[in-house]
């Protein structure tokens, strides 16, 4: 098979976009745009890794958060639960907040970096 054709400078900023826009519904999104149009697009692939990074850092800021509000919960007797549904609330509202951020900056030919980040792809 023939590899795929280099996405022009508009497809290449608008993929790049999405890749940051697509944190609000998951890792996943950026992820997959980061494999499909990495070597056809050098904003994509640059803005790919950030957001797919980003990604990876707000699920597993999630996923600490959620064991820690359990363990909590459980040694407070509930207790714990009536103030603990904060921080995932939180993390989400941040997710979409700079994800949205992030988008429009990379829609109007800018480049974004998130305020909080892991770069596990480099």
């Amino acid at each position: 098979p023939q590899p795929a054709a280099p996405l022009t400078e508009a497809e290449d900023k608008q993929w790049a976009s999405f890749a940051h826009f697509g944190n609000i519904l998951s890792f996943i999104v950026p992820l997959i745009i980061w494999l499909i149009f990495k070597d056809r697009g050098p904003k994509s692939n640059v803005e790919g890794k950030e957001g797919l990074n980003f990604g990876i850092t707000a699920a597993i800021a999630f996923v600490a958060i959620t064991i820690l509000n359990t363990i909590l919960t459980a040694v407070t007797f509930g207790f714990w639960a009536l103030i603990g549904w904060i921080f995932p609330l939180a993390i989400w509202v941040f997710v979409i907040i700079w994800s949205i951020q992030g988008g429009m900056k990379v829609n109007n030919g800018g480049s974004y970096r998130y305020p909080v980040n892991i770069r596990f792809i480099k």
